[in-house]
């Protein structure tokens, strides 16, 4: 399996919204992959010329980076690519801090980021009702 990692281009929109189905009922998240795709946020892994998972880097996190989204076919699944959509945005990250958060019952992207050497940080209480959001953190050490 060869698996490419790039930039997002506005012709990978719907093929982001085919394998995240959660944009089809959903026009908040569909309208988050339009404007993370359009503003160079967004980047995808592609198998044989197919996207199978996408995640999104921005700073808007008191202006550290923040993985905003990282999304893996179910049929991709524990292959590999969330590993390589991770470290790719760890080469990317232009600060030293870098933040991403996943629901307590998300126990496979826990399992991921920790196996990435991602510490928890904090909880987010109340964005979805009683499952609480886990705050991970990871230090980027630059060049200097």
């Amino acid at each position: 399996m060869n698996i490419t990692i790039r930039q997002a281009a506005k012709d990978d929109i719907e093929s982001i919204c085919s394998i995240d189905q959660i944009t089809a009922g959903s026009h908040d998240r569909r309208e988050f992959v339009v404007r993370s795709v359009t503003s160079g946020d967004c980047w995808v892994a592609d198998v044989d010329g197919k996207v199978v998972g996408y995640t999104v880097l921005d700073y808007s996190f008191y202006a550290n980076g923040m993985i905003g989204m990282l999304f893996i076919d179910p049929e991709y699944r524990r292959r590999g690519i969330g590993t390589k959509l991770v470290r790719h945005i760890e080469s990317l990250c232009k600060t030293e801090k870098l933040f991403t958060s996943t629901n307590q019952s998300n126990l496979p992207m826990q399992g991921l980021l920790n196996k990435l050497e991602y510490v928890p940080s904090g909880f987010i209480d109340n964005l979805d009702v009683g499952d609480p959001e886990i705050v991970y953190f990871k230090s980027i050490v630059k060049d200097k």
